[in-house]
């Protein structure tokens, strides 16, 4: 059963929607803790000064900002407290804006709100069906854990969602990055033309589900194996090797494996698409090894994957081992 996070109530013009909060994300990542190779204990982490490498008490800590090398300004926790945004309950929309006009880069973290009691759900799926008409996101402020919030309230799948968003100055402007590209000769007709039909040919409707991470799944696989006492053996991928094409052979290469394969399989067919072009490319009908000037040189066949053993240890107890 999911805990409510916060409590309080969406207001706009005169209405109140008394509403509760939900995380709508959790993290899937694997954490480790660090434990000592002899003994297994767990490693601990001190606060220590660094004038006298002792150990300081919270009670001997502050809190200070560095306003340049090595100068501080101190501020007080009964400082800090007077400036916290004080403790609201209400999420005051102050204006409606439409849902297509927000950029996804100002998403922060997304929470369900669902309605605080039986009296809550006629105004709850008033608002959730005018702004589902209107396709419309309610902008306002709301304070979680001592902490000012921008959020967007905005309808998603058939109920309510409350993301907190940045603000506009968290967010890094394009001119502040040299490496994005500036306004510059438009793309050949025929490289467009090939480029928008791969992305055709790949464009499907979106299913998150269809997507995993990939990486986590074997980890926890791998940790699973360990504990049993298996032997792990890590498959070793070949050092890669691409033939070197000119923008429109590869525009065409991966346009016929997208057609073949589709995107679980576009990154093999692209490589056997990629080998054949270059065998085009080398046979010029004179027997000459040379290769033409401006095209594809050939592409050595893929080797397949090595098999790597883990160096041998003793096998891990099963459970794997206990903190200290």
């Amino acid at each position: 059963m999911a805990r409510a996070i916060w409590s309080g109530s969406i207001s706009f013009g005169l209405v109140s929607v008394p509403v509760k909060a939900f995380a709508a994300v959790r993290d899937h990542s694997v954490h480790f803790n660090q434990l000592e190779r002899k003994t297994g204990a767990r490693i601990n982490y001190k606060k220590v000064s660094e004038k006298t490498g002792e150990e300081v008490s919270a009670d001997d800590i502050e809190s200070a900002y560095e306003i340049a090398s090595g100068k501080y300004v101190v501020v007080e926790e009964e400082e800090l407290e007077k400036l916290r945004p004080r403790k609201s309950r209400t999420i005051d929309i102050s204006d409606f804006v439409d849902l297509g006009e927000i950029d996804p880069i100002y998403y922060e973290r997304t929470y369900w709100l669902g309605p605080d009691g039986e009296a809550a759900e006629r105004p709850y799926r008033l608002l959730l069906a005018a702004m589902e008409s209107e396709g419309k996101a309610g902008i306002g402020t709301v304070v979680m854990r001592k902490k000012q919030y921008l959020a967007a309230i905005r309808p998603l799948d058939g109920a309510l969602a409350m993301s907190t968003m940045r603000f506009a100055d968290e967010v890094v402007p394009q001119d502040d990055v040299d490496a994005l590209p500036g306004k510059g000769q438009e793309p050949d007709a025929k490289e467009l033309k090939l480029a928008s039909q791969i992305i055709g040919s790949l464009a499907t409707d979106w299913d998150p589900s269809r997507y995993h991470d990939t990486y986590t799944e074997e980890l926890k696989s791998l940790i699973e194996a360990k504990a049993k006492g298996k032997e792990i053996v890590v498959e070793e991928e070949a050092p890669a090797e691409s033939s070197v094409l000119d923008l429109v052979q590869a525009l065409e290469a991966s346009l016929e494996a997208a057609r073949k394969g589709g995107g679980k399989k576009m990154a093999s067919e692209v490589a056997k698409a990629a080998e054949r072009l270059a065998e085009e490319a080398d046979d010029d009908g004179d027997g000459d090894d040379k290769k033409p000037s401006g095209r594809a040189n050939k592409a050595p066949a893929n080797k397949p994957a090595a098999k790597k053993t883990a160096s041998k240890r003793a096998p891990a107890r099963a459970g794997g081992r206990k903190s200290a």
